[in-house]
């Protein structure tokens, strides 16, 4: 072990702020042990701007509970930490780690009961990266080093505490973990690690818990390098044990959603994690809208089971929220309504909810090649920035274009019907010529006319006839009796 001095290492506490201070403050002030760690630390080492810090102390989850009262709260089974609140921050505090007495690990080895408290020299042995392995105490000004972790830092390599494959074992989202660094942090992975990282280890991704990797693809989908590490999970065989019916091949619709995604972070707007799903989930979509379509559904109906399909299907991998989902069939049925709204409901469209999704989704389609768009895309982006007069002019415009190309249409069907009668029309025996005088197209409109009904004696029935001119009088139905009688 060695100690470093904060200085030294670019760390202070005035980049700190007071929510960690506070949390460290107060455990201190108990009599306790309390450090920063894991990312925030080396994220500050790096000269990044950390998403929030932990931290790590000698007090139990329960004596933690203690100090800190209803601030606090103890989560978890196999892995016990108390959240602490400090305003509208959250901050996770760990107990030191020791190596379990007795192992209680499932048959693949990954650890189901990790809650044996021990010491921070036996604490650091169980972190899984090095870089994650450094212990900051803001008030002393000191940085623990017991793995050479500055080292790593400085040549930008990953490396595992311990051998690979046990760790991974113990606990296989450390492979996911594994390349959300690497790509986020632009490490090189370490040779050992490269060595045993194969299709056939990702295998153990089975066993965790669909909801569990759902949250860790949430990691990568907002770390703001997505496009990085989409590749990283093709070539390292996770594509398959994260998507289901995803075909592991980067179209141009999704590399743009990913560069898209990326830019909104660097830029720090929010973005929803359910949005890129229904990036990715979007081909299978249309696959099976399409299969629905060819047995007859109705379109909407196709569109509203091949949802929940699909949906379905992914989630024998990674388990969607009630809430994203939601949201995932509504961008998607965003996209029939933007293609081909009604002109009364533009303005009423525009103000939607999903609105800005459906919006963003077809523009991306549209500038990745998709010619199903028909130009809309570029039309609302374009009405979004009209006065409220320019965009009037744009409906009336719009209708006027909406209703030249139905006339186009109902036209080409005509010209069409026409063209197959006059195919299938039948030439006559005889072509008789048309006559010329007035008399003698009397007498043929006279041969001509239909012949006049008769009676049951034999006379004529005029067409002024009552019998002919008399209205059908509606039955009462209600007295008639239906089917058999006795």
């Amino acid at each position: 072990m060695q100690t470093l001095r904060a200085s030294k290492c670019g760390l202070s506490t005035a980049q700190l702020p007071s929510y960690i201070l506070d949390v460290i403050d107060a455990l201190t002030k108990a009599g306790y042990e309390a450090y920063i760690v894991g990312g925030g630390v080396r994220d500050l080492i790096l000269g990044l701007n950390p998403k929030d810090f932990d931290a790590v102390t000698n007090a139990t989850p329960a004596q933690v509970k203690e100090v800190f009262g209803r601030r606090c709260r103890i989560i978890g089974r196999r892995f016990e930490l108390a959240h602490v609140y400090a305003g509208r921050e959250l901050v996770e505090v760990a107990t030191f780690r020791a190596p379990p007495k007795k192992a209680v690990t499932s048959a693949s080895g990954m650890i189901l009961r990790d809650n044996n408290w021990g010491t921070i020299e036996q604490d650091f042995v169980r972190r899984d990266f090095s870089i994650n392995a450094m212990y900051y105490q803001p008030r002393k000004g000191i940085v623990l080093d017991f793995c050479h972790a500055i080292d790593d830092i400085k040549n930008k390599t990953l490396r595992l505490l311990g051998d690979p494959t046990l760790r991974f074992e113990e606990d296989p989202v450390r492979m996911l973990r594994t390349l959300r660094f690497a790509a986020k942090l632009n490490f090189s992975i370490a040779p050992e690690i490269l060595e045993i990282f194969t299709p056939e280890l990702t295998q153990l991704l089975r066993d965790i818990s669909p909801h569990r990797l759902y949250d860790e693809s949430q990691k990568l989908f907002t770390m703001g390098h997505l496009n990085r590490v989409l590749p990283m999970l093709i070539d390292f065989g996770i594509w398959h044990q994260l998507f289901a019916d995803i075909s592991p091949d980067i179209s141009t619709f999704i590399e743009r959603a990913a560069i898209n995604t990326d830019q909104r972070i660097q830029m720090g707007k929010t973005i929803n994690p359910a949005f890129f799903y229904a990036v990715l989930l979007w081909k299978p979509f249309l696959e099976r809208c399409n299969f629905y379509l060819s047995k007859g559904v109705v379109p909407a109906e196709a569109r509203a089971q091949a949802g929940l399909d699909v949906l379905k299907r992914q989630a024998t991998r990674t388990i969607i929220p009630r809430f994203a989902e939601t949201f995932i069939r509504e961008v998607w049925e965003m996209q029939t309504r933007l293609l081909n709204p009604k002109p009364q409901q533009i303005q009423a469209l525009s103000t939607h909810a999903r609105f800005r999704a459906g919006f963003d989704f077809l523009l991306l389609r549209e500038k990745s090649g998709d010619d199903t768009t028909q130009g809309m895309g570029v039309w609302w982006d374009a009405y979004q920035q009209m006065s409220t007069d320019e965009k009037e002019r744009a409906i009336s415009q719009y209708n006027r274009q909406r209703a030249k190309s139905r006339r186009k249409a109902t036209t080409d069907d005509v010209v069409e019907t026409k063209s197959v009668a006059a195919i299938t029309e039948i030439e006559p025996l005889v072509n008789e010529p048309e006559p010329r005088s007035r008399r003698e197209r009397k007498s043929r409109a006279k041969s001509e006319r239909p012949v006049q009904p008769t009676s049951s004696n034999g006379s004529e029935i005029g067409y002024d006839h009552p019998i002919l001119k008399r209205k059908r009088v509606k039955r009462d139905l209600s007295q008639v009796i239906f089917g058999p009688t006795q």
